[in-house]
């Protein structure tokens, strides 16, 4: 793959296949850590090479051709495997080893496991053990040297803390029991919360970071009440189930937690729940950042596995904003 005549750059190749992902030019650089112009150049050299069209360009949108989607398809698997093997090489050579311990929020594994099944391929020398972090503390392990890395919804608003990508995101929806004033609705909207009582979640968690799953105001500005003071989500069943408490969930609760006498009702105007890696920037290693990397490079396979919504991502390529 040489840099002049007709060979084909693997820079360029990557430069594609993360445009195929983002469909968005600005993301793409950004990502990759190039220039717009770059990108724009590296699309059009394959495309006069290939003789045709791979994205099809709006002012509001860039999708693939068909033919664009096929040759992703063609260089995805080939492009990965030599990725794996140079990274696999500069890890040998540099020797990295030891114990990454990561932090994780009830049933996080189970949708890391893409990522956790790359990190392993990339360093089977390394010990990787998971510790369940609660939420009435998100950044008390990481800050006390329990964990090394960890996932955690966002926003993370800690200046001690490094962020790193999103790893999935998901539909937010309403737990309340059966027998709730609310359960026969079939979904909600945020204003409806202000007839719920949700959790209480006490300090450390920050203010901020609860609101962003249980708020405290609906959008008209009502207040929504606060009950029982939790802990652990097998907490926040409990009193669901017995005391009339609801609570906002991400998109794992009704994908682990179906219980007999729970039910999960979508809230059409919330936004996704977004989860990320985090990390002491102070305590930063090379085992920490290369699992960052296998998040980033298995982000594709979680999307294969549905933990992006397809409305998620009708709306962020529907944004009305500069794509060249």
């Amino acid at each position: 793959m040489g840099e002049q005549g007709d060979g084909v750059e693997l820079r360029d190749i990557e430069i594609f296949l993360t445009l195929a992902e983002e469909l968005h030019f600005g993301r793409t650089a950004e990502r990759l850590h190039v220039t717009q112009a770059r990108v724009s150049q590296a699309i059009a050299k394959q495309e006069r090479r290939i003789g045709a069209a791979l994205f099809e360009r709006t002012s509001r949108q860039v999708v693939l051709t068909p033919l664009g989607a096929r040759l992703r398809e063609d260089l995805q698997a080939g492009y990965e495997r030599i990725r794996g093997g140079m990274e696999t090489a500069m890890e040998t050579a540099r020797g990295v080893r030891g114990s990454l311990r990561l932090g994780i929020f009830g049933p996080n594994a189970h949708d890391l496991a893409p990522v956790t099944k790359l990190f392993r391929q990339r360093y089977p020398s390394c010990d990787l053990s998971f510790h369940e972090v609660g939420i009435s503390d998100p950044f008390g392990p990481l800050r006390t040297g329990q964990v090394d890395v960890q996932t955690c919804w966002l926003p993370v608003r800690e200046p001690d803390l490094a962020v790193g990508p999103v790893i999935f995101e998901g539909p937010m929806s309403l737990m309340v029991s059966d027998d709730h004033p609310l359960a026969g609705r079939g979904q909600v909207r945020l204003e409806d919360l202000s007839d719920c009582v949700l959790p209480a979640i006490p300090e450390p968690a920050p203010h901020y970071w609860v609101e962003a799953v249980e708020p405290f105001r609906t959008p008209s500005g009502r207040p929504i009440p606060r009950g029982p003071q939790v802990t652990t989500f097998q907490e926040v069943i409990g009193f669901v189930l017995t005391s009339g408490l609801a609570a906002v969930v991400h998109a794992d609760g009704p994908r682990y937690y179906q219980r007999p006498g729970i039910v999960y009702l979508p809230i059409e105007d919330a936004p996704p729940g977004r989860w990320t890696l985090i990390w002491r920037t102070a305590a930063e290693t090379e085992l920490v950042r290369a699992y960052v990397r296998a998040a980033e490079e298995a982000r594709g396979k979680l999307r294969h596995q549905g933990l992006e919504p397809a409305a998620e991502t009708r709306r962020r390529r529907s944004r009305p904003e500069s794509l060249t």
